[in-house]
């Protein structure tokens, strides 16, 4: 959990001086520090740090560390597991970064929407090295979601009950169920698109059969689902803090975890 929190925090600098270069850029009318293109690169590796790179891992970090403890388990579930999520979403991380060094980052806007991140309007490497890595990120959080569902399941301490189990737990079981559901298909959605900028194929194109809008239904069958992924953890976090601040019983406790659910 630790090395988790600590990798987020490094990758946070790095989208914060994205977006303090983007806010500078606009900060005045016309191109005042450099070009647009840089500007699409800018904003698009921003968003797709920030999501992908910290919020989700910082997630995954409190959750490493705090569910086993609140739940009575000794550890997670599979340790090798655990590690394996982390150094792959790291390796997912310095790989996407490395596209600053070789040809620029990515530059289709985080959503990489089809066709304009097919390789007609987008030919750098950038959306190359975006689409790998976030295929590599996709997974480390899938098999880090496994982990943490079978960890609060299977491995609570006798006598925790599913319902006696801290808020924050409830909150982190419900978005890893979310994560395993909603991973695997953004992870095909970028398979794809690479399929479509190396072989190719004419899945998210207007030519031969293929559709953009198939893209668009992909990422957001993940996407609207992923603001719970991202959000769910934080609010068992505010009522766990503010449970324990006031020292009372936190307040419908059944009727907050039925909602959660």
């Amino acid at each position: 959990g630790i090395m988790y929190g600590a990798a987020a925090l490094f990758f946070f600098v790095i989208g914060g001086v994205e977006a303090l270069l983007i806010r500078l850029q606009l900060a005045a009318p016309g191109p005042k520090l450099y070009a647009a293109d840089l500007y699409n690169q800018l904003f698009t590796m921003h968003g797709v740090t920030m999501i992908f790179l910290v919020v989700i891992p910082m997630g995954a970090a409190f959750m490493n560390y705090l569910m086993p403890l609140q739940s009575g388990a000794r550890d997670v579930a599979f340790p090798r597991l655990n590690a394996f999520s982390f150094w792959l979403f790291l390796s997912a991380g310095l790989m996407l970064n490395t596209s600053w060094f070789l040809g620029g980052g990515a530059d289709g806007g985080w959503f990489a929407y089809a066709p304009n991140t097919g390789v007609t309007f987008s030919p750098s490497h950038g959306m190359d090295f975006y689409a790998l890595g976030l295929q590599m990120a996709g997974i480390a959080s899938l098999v880090g979601a496994i982990n943490l569902v079978v960890t609060v399941l299977n491995m609570r301490a006798p006598g925790m009950t599913m319902m006696k189990m801290p808020v924050f737990c409830w909150t982190a079981l419900c978005s890893n169920v979310l994560a395993v559901a909603i991973f695997p298909i953004l992870t095909a959605a970028f398979a794809l698109l690479m399929l479509d900028r190396y072989v190719g194929t004419n899945f998210f194109t207007n030519d031969l059969g293929g559709n953009p809008m198939m893209y668009w239904n992909l990422v957001w069958i993940w996407g609207h689902p992923e603001v719970y992924v991202l959000v769910l953890p934080v609010f068992g976090i505010y009522s766990e803090i503010t449970s324990t601040f006031t020292g009372k019983r936190l307040f419908g406790y059944s009727s907050m975890v039925y909602a959660t659910v």
